[in-house]
């Protein structure tokens, strides 16, 4: 059943849109997209990407001299509660997530046109549901700089930490400090903590300990918390190389002193390239991320379908653009392939 939702105005939407959170300014449409535009909500992990991407796809169609075809927008997953997507919708609340952003899609027509996702389909998603996949991504962990974390952990390791069953550094290494650790989580509905968790457990996600604190915002190393000799936290990788190599930072939103630190002898960060390292690539911490749409409208010959295959399709502009790619990189995801990314699941 569709969900219903009280109407309000766009002027309201608007004035509550740009907001400060956690030393954040919430990167909201400027303007209160139109009904036809194309519009997203979904994953903190690729938002920041989107916030981009809509800008330069916009500017890519003004560029072109194109007035009337429908524009790019993406909601941000922190700000005012709540949020009018496009004109003529209802007023909803924001969403924080892959699956949040699914299921809003899922429960609208046409108030949502995508869902940004960082994890694939899976069984509680509706048949009528098209994942269209773009880049590449992966997740370590993090821990300060000059504390008493080693360089490299290994997955048996991490979930070890993570279940509370090694829970001093001496355990790990003898040469190592005599001190406690201090695994912490970002939020339950975090992309980051829950391919994390699934990963150090060999696909099955690890019930963490009673050791384990749920605090720090999602990949904001600035967090107090973290300020900790002996705190490990989940990191995505692609937002600590936007971060570090790019300049993709504000306020909270930025590394601090966290680096992110290898599993099982892998790097996650290639430094000369500025890119998820390959070996890591190669590794089980990586994972697709994907736009998800609905398969009425992606087939369809309207404008909307039109619209959106022109985004997302494999010769579409996300895929096939340069300036698309740059951006892709310069927020740390590896672009898929010219074969494979378009790609519907």
């Amino acid at each position: 059943m569709r969900k219903a939702f009280a109407r309000t105005t766009a002027s309201t939407a608007l004035a509550t849109s740009l907001v400060l959170v956690g030393g954040l300014a919430a990167a909201d449409p400027a303007v209160l997209p139109r009904a036809e535009d194309i519009v997203g909500i979904g994953a903190e992990t690729t938002a920041p990407l989107f916030n981009q991407l809509s800008t330069d796809y916009n500017a890519f169609l003004a560029a072109a001299g194109d007035s009337t075809s429908p524009r790019l927008y993406s909601w941000d997953t922190k700000g005012s509660p709540s949020i009018v997507p496009k004109a003529g919708a209802a007023q909803r609340s924001r969403v924080d997530g892959s699956g949040a952003g699914i299921s809003g899609l899922e429960n609208t027509t046409t108030e949502v046109d995508f869902a940004r996702s960082s994890r694939g389909r899976q069984p509680i998603d509706q048949q009528s549901d098209v994942f269209i996949a773009f880049a590449k991504d992966a997740v370590s962990w993090a821990a300060k700089s000059g504390g008493h974390a080693p360089a490299n952990l290994s997955t048996a390791q991490l979930k070890d930490i993570y279940t509370c069953v090694t829970t001093n550094w001496q355990q790990i290494d003898p040469a190592l400090p005599n001190a406690t650790i201090k695994p912490f989580l970002p939020h339950t509905f975090s992309e980051s903590r829950e391919y994390f968790l699934k990963t150090v457990g060999g696909g099955v996600p690890v019930n963490p300990g009673g050791c384990v604190v749920t605090a720090p915002q999602e990949n904001q190393g600035t967090d107090p918390l973290l300020n900790d000799d002996d705190a490990v936290v989940p990191y995505s990788v692609s937002r600590y190389i936007s971060q570090v190599y790019y300049g993709h930072t504000s306020g909270a939103d930025a590394p601090g002193l966290l680096t992110v630190r290898s599993v099982n002898g892998k790097a996650p960060v290639d430094e000369v390239e500025k890119t998820i390292g390959a070996g890591f690539l190669a590794s089980p911490y990586t994972f697709v991320v994907h736009n998800v749409v609905r398969q009425s409208q992606w087939t369809a010959a309207d404008a909307r379908g039109t619209a959106l295959r022109a985004v997302f399709d494999r010769a579409g502009w996300l895929c096939a653009n340069p300036a698309a790619r740059a951006a892709v990189k310069s927020h740390g995801f590896v672009q898929l392939p010219s074969q494979a990314c378009g790609t519907t699941f």
